[in-house]
């Protein structure tokens, strides 16, 4: 299901886990009530990916855990 945002009024924030030469640079939005938006900093005009509370806390705790498979 796809649930369209207005996030044109959103904050964004450039993520700790992001790279400092710019390469990986992912910026969440805070402050907006059940969702978790996330972008690509390189495209601040592009799509976000909304993610909802549940969602948002198990992918911070699994970075956090470092349990994530990385892909090449």
């Amino acid at each position: 299901m796809s649930i369209a945002h207005d996030l044109s009024g959103a904050t964004w924030r450039k993520s700790s886990y992001s790279n400092a030469e710019g390469g990986s640079c992912v910026e969440v939005a805070d402050g907006l009530p059940g969702v978790t938006p996330v972008r690509d900093s390189k495209v601040p005009h592009g799509p976000a990916l909304a993610f909802d509370a549940t969602a948002w806390s198990s992918f911070v705790t699994a970075v956090k855990g470092d349990r994530l498979v990385r892909r090449t």
